[in-house]
C-alpha cells in the first residue's frame, strides 16, 4: 500500500460530527484546566482584573483549537503554537504547549511521518523561544521555574507525537493487513476461474467431439441428422469460446475473481427459496420471462440469487425477502431486497467472497452490481446481467 491509499484512507476514517463529538471532552477539560491554572497564578497580582479574563479567553481559543483538530490539523497545530508562545511570553497564559501536545498527536495520527517530525521540531523550538524571552519579560518566576516550565512544553509535545505516530503506526499494519487479505481473496479466486476454464473446455470439446463423430457416421445415410448436430457444435463451440474470451480476460485483468459454472440454474430457485424459508426468512419469488438463456448465464443467475440469500438467512434472519429474477430479450435483471435491520453492512472497500463473487459474476457479462443499504431498513443487491442470443456477444 502506497501512503497516497493510505491517505485517502485516513480523510475517511470519521465523520465531521463525530470529530467534534470526540474532541470536544478534552477541550473542555482543558479549558477548564487553564482557567484554574490562571486564577492561581495570577490571584496575588495587581493586575488580576484586567489579566484574568483575558486568560480565560485565550483558554477557550486553545478549547477551540483542541476541538476542530481533526477537521484542519495543520492550521490547528500552527494556531495553538503561536497562541501559546504569545500567552507564556505576556504572562497572560501559563499553559506548556498542552493545546499543542494533543493536536500534534493528532497531526501525528494523520501526516506523514516526516511532516509530523518537523512539526514537533518546530514546536520544540517554539517553546524554548518562549521560555527564554518570558524569563527576560518576567523575571520574578526566577530560573527554576522557567527550566521547570521549558521541560514542560518539551515533554508533553514529545508524548502526544509519540502517542500520535504509534496509533498511525497502528492503522498502517491494519490497512496492510485488509489489503493483504484482499489480495488473497483475488488470488483464489482466479485460481478458481483457472479450474472453470478447464471444465468449460472439457465439457464444449468434448461435445463437439461426440457431435462431430455422429455426423461423420451418418452423414450420407442420414444427412438431416448430420446438420443437426452439425448445428449443435456450431451453438457449442460458439458458446464454449465466449466463455473462453470471457473467462482469459478475467484472469488477464489484474484482481479478477471468478465465476461458478456448477450446479442448477434458474430452474433451480423455488428449491432455493424452500431451504432459505426454513432457514426463517419469508422469501417471496417471482421470476419473469421465458427467454432462452446461455447455460454459463443460467447457473450465474442462480449463483448471485444463492449468494444473496445466503447472505439475508446470515445476517438478516427472520426477516422477509422478495426476489425477482426479469428475463428480457437482451438482458437479466436481478433484484434481491430484504427488511431485516439486524445486518451490518460493510464498509467501503471490504466485503468477503460473498460479495467479491457476486461483483465479479456480474462483471463477467459486462453488467453492473450494487449492494448497499435500503433507505428504510434491510438490504438490497441488484444485478444487471446483458446477453447475446445465440452465446455470441
Amino acid at each position: 500500500m502506497d501512503e497516497a491509499d493510505f491517505e485517502a484512507r485516513q480523510a475517511h476514517l470519521l465523520r465531521r460530527g463525530r470529530m467534534l463529538a470526540l474532541d470536544l471532552p478534552p477541550a473542555v477539560v482543558l479549558v477548564a484546566v487553564d482557567v484554574v491554572v490562571a486564577g492561581n497564578m495570577l490571584k496575588d497580582r495587581p493586575d488580576f482584573t484586567p489579566f484574568f479574563p483575558v486568560s480565560c479567553l485565550v483558554a477557550v481559543v486553545l478549547g477551540s483549537v483542541v476541538a476542530v483538530r481533526r477537521l484542519w490539523p495543520r492550521r490547528a497545530l500552527a494556531t495553538a503554537v503561536a497562541l501559546s508562545s504569545v500567552a507564556a511570553v505576556t504572562g497572560v497564559l501559563w499553559d506548556p504547549f498542552a493545546a499543542t501536545a494533543l493536536v500534534l498527536g493528532t497531526v501525528a495520527s494523520l501526516a506523514p511521518p516526516r511532516w509530523s517530525a518537523r512539526a514537533l521540531g518546530g514546536c520544540v523550538a517554539a517553546a524554548t523561544a518562549a521560555a527564554a524571552v518570558a524569563q527576560v519579560v518576567h523575571p520574578r518566576y526566577g530560573l527554576g521555574a522557567a527550566v521547570g516550565w521549558t521541560a514542560a512544553a518539551w515533554l508533553l509535545p514529545a508524548l502526544g507525537w509519540l502517542a500520535g505516530h504509534r496509533l498511525r503506526r497502528r492503522r498502517w499494519h491494519a490497512a496492510c493487513a485488509q489489503e493483504q487479505r484482499a489480495r488473497q481473496i483475488l488470488a483464489e479466486e482466479r485460481l478458481r476461474i483457472a479450474r472453470e476454464l478447464h471444465d468449460v473446455v472439457t465439457h464444449g470439446m468434448g461435445l463437439i467431439a461426440v457431435k462431430a463423430g455422429v455426423a461423420n457416421h451418418i452423414a450420407e445415410a442420414r444427412p438431416e441428422e448430420a446438420l443437426q448436430a452439425l448445428r449443435v457444435i456450431e451453438t457449442t463451440s460458439r458458446e464454449a469460446l465466449t466463455e473462453m474470451r470471457r473467462l482469459l480476460q478475467m484472469l488477464r485483468r489484474d484482481g479478477a475473481q471468478g465465476t461458478d459454472f456448477s450446479g442448477p440454474g434458474v430452474d433451480g430457485l423455488e428449491d432455493l427459496a424452500e431451504r432459505v424459508r426454513a432457514a426463517g426468512v419469508e422469501v417471496e419469488l417471482a421470476v419473469s420471462g421465458e427467454h432462452e438463456l446461455p447455460e454459463s448465464l443460467r447457473l450465474t443467475v442462480y449463483r448471485i440469487v444463492q449468494e444473496a440469500l445466503t447472505n439475508v438467512a446470515k445476517h438478516a434472519a427472520p426477516a422477509w425477502c422478495r426476489v425477482t429474477v426479469d428475463v428480457s430479450p437482451d438482458q437479466v435483471g436481478i433484484q434481491v431486497v430484504d427488511d431485516g435491520t439486524a445486518r451490518t453492512p460493510p464498509e467501503p472497500g471490504t466485503g468477503g467472497h460473498g460479495l467479491v463473487g457476486m461483483r465479479e459474476r456480474t462483471a463477467m457479462y459486462g453488467g453492473t452490481f450494487s449492494a448497499r443499504p435500503r433507505p428504510g431498513g434491510g438490504f438490497a443487491v441488484t444485478a444487471t446481467l446483458p446477453y447475446a442470443q445465440g452465446g455470441a456477444r
